[in-house]
């Protein structure tokens, strides 16, 4: 099993500005935020930060807390764009800003593991507001983008329609994706690639619990059956820092023995504009071939 580092650059509408002391400044489009980050233990590059607003942190391990505005911001939201995929971007009560943008590199591989192929059939499990599902059906791909929340699959949606994807060939299912996966695999459904962005925790529609170290092994055997020798990928990223990527690389290294390819595994990392050092905010664990 190989490790190695994702490194995402700054991009026109995003760039990690900024970090230490447990936060980080970014810039999202014309604004800049201020939100916490445990993984910045160093010092900040500048002592005082110009910035438009702050998430400030609550008490309690679920990840509460409040916005704080120094500036206006626009509470519907404002445009970005990430290559030739148009979102909206949105301050949440949840501390991100309705897109995950570490994920870019992500984004970018998958796309490069499609390369060659006239047609190919992906699924994004906990899709969000479905920037990774964009990525990849503006390039051709079929679509599967499952999402809990109706909310965040509306949100999706008018993303969609901002990419001039609304006719895309994408299926907008809201579901719990542990549920829906395992009736992929009754189904005898296959994919060419998957996508999963899992929670450390969450709720399905229907009151489902979702607790990632005790559910992600059995997802992830199920996404295993969905895939076959002619595939190209799964990719898998955790944010729950108790977890580790030789672990979650072990459990896709002896799930996917069975099939040619390589199983890769490491952290997830920014890089800062300040001094170019790298921020690690996840881990990852991948299957290719």
């Amino acid at each position: 099993m190989m490790l190695g580092t994702l490194i995402g650059e700054p991009w026109a509408d995003y760039g990690l500005v900024d970090s230490g002391h447990g936060r980080k400044l970014e810039r999202y489009g014309r604004f800049r935020f201020v939100r916490p980050e445990p993984q910045a233990m160093w010092a900040p590059a500048k002592p005082d930060w110009t910035f438009d607003g702050e998430f400030v942190p609550g008490s309690d391990e679920e990840g509460g807390g409040r916005w704080q505005f120094d500036q206006p911001v626009p509470r519907d939201g404002w445009g970005m764009r990430w290559d030739d995929v148009r979102f909206t971007a949105q301050t949440t009560p949840f501390r991100h800003l309705g897109f995950f943008p570490d994920m870019a590199p992500v984004w970018s591989w998958m796309r490069e593991r499609l390369d060659g192929l006239e047609t190919a059939d992906c699924m994004n499990l906990f899709g969000y507001t479905g920037v990774g599902t964009l990525s990849l059906a503006s390039k051709g791909a079929r679509m599967v983008h499952v999402d809990a929340s109706k909310k965040s699959v509306e949100a999706a949606r008018a993303n969609a329609a901002l990419s001039g994807l609304d006719a895309a060939p994408v299926r907008w299912i809201i579901d719990d994706a542990a549920k829906f996966t395992a009736r992929e695999v009754r189904r005898g459904r296959r994919y060419d690639g998957i996508l999963l962005d899992p929670p450390k925790y969450g709720r399905g529609p229907e009151g489902e619990i979702w607790r990632l170290e005790e559910d992600l092994p059995r997802l992830i055997a199920d996404c295993r059956q969905l895939l076959d020798e002619n595939s190209r990928f799964l990719f898998l990223t955790v944010y729950a820092v108790r977890m580790s990527a030789l672990a979650i690389g072990e459990m896709l290294r002896q799930l996917f023995a069975d099939l040619p390819g390589t199983v890769e595994a490491g952290e997830l990392g920014v890089r800062e504009e300040a001094r170019g050092l790298t921020l690690p905010p996840a881990i990852w664990a991948r299957w290719s071939r």
